[in-house]
């Protein structure tokens, strides 16, 4: 049976909204996706494919219940990801909630995640159904679940800097959309899309404030060279 929800306002009323949830909201535990090299951020949207048993598992527990899923990096590095089916984790994960979702003949899932907010991993609370859980507290971040704050800085000089790394990647963009977007949404929007090493879409998950994200993310454009394959080790 395939089911879509197309946007919150066709999620039943007594499923809280991604506007309208709280710390209250979060549960103290959750059930962890380990992805490396992607990048969630509050207000930002994530598609998926769903296809390992364990991570259909843990998306139809979520959609049973609060429909939350703790988005999380492992620390490994690519080459090592054959060798460690449970590798260590970064300290700081994101909570996405499934807003939208498509059940194929197959039994794997197509879903977007809305990103809610950070949070902080207490500790792994073993396996369910395949999946690891853990203990989490997003209270540090509680800002998350709030309006932006403006963060005034340099847009032209981002969006400059932003184009110069896809040219040197050889990648394209649709710069039009791009340069339409509001600065809370562009804020959002260029550190998921842009292509970092794992480390680094976690300096800017890792940081604070918006003026801090958009400090980080204007170092690694400047610094990343065309041969840049990543940090050094």
């Amino acid at each position: 049976m395939a089911s879509y929800f197309p946007d919150d306002e066709d999620i039943p009323r007594a499923i809280p909204r991604v506007s309208d949830l709280t710390l209250a909201d979060i549960p103290a535990e959750i059930g962890l996706f380990p992805l490396s090299g992607v990048l969630l951020l509050p207000r930002g949207k994530l598609p998926l494919n769903v296809f390992e048993p364990r991570y259909i598992a843990l998306v139809e527990d979520a959609l049973a219940s609060h429909r939350l899923i703790g988005l999380i990096q492992p620390v490994w590095k690519e080459e090592d990801a054959e060798t460690d089916d449970a590798p260590p984790l970064y300290h700081i994960g994101s909570i996405g909630r499934i807003t939208s979702f498509t059940e194929r003949s197959d039994g794997t899932y197509a879903i977007t995640l809305s990103g809610i907010a950070r949070f902080r991993l207490l500790r792994e609370t073993g396996l369910h159904r395949g999946y690891r859980q853990a203990r989490i507290d997003a209270s540090s971040f509680a800002s998350d679940l709030s309006e932006l704050p403006s963060a005034p800085f340099d847009r032209q000089k981002l969006l400059d800097s932003m184009r110069r790394y896809f040219q040197q990647r050889g990648l394209g963009a649709r710069w039009s959309a791009i340069e339409q977007m509001g600065d809370d949404v562009l804020l959002v929007t260029l550190p998921m899309i842009c292509p970092f090493p794992p480390a680094e879409k976690q300096a800017l998950l890792d940081a604070g404030t918006l003026t801090d994200r958009v400090r980080v993310l204007q170092m690694l454009l400047d610094l990343a060279g065309p041969e840049d394959e990543g940090p050094p080790s």
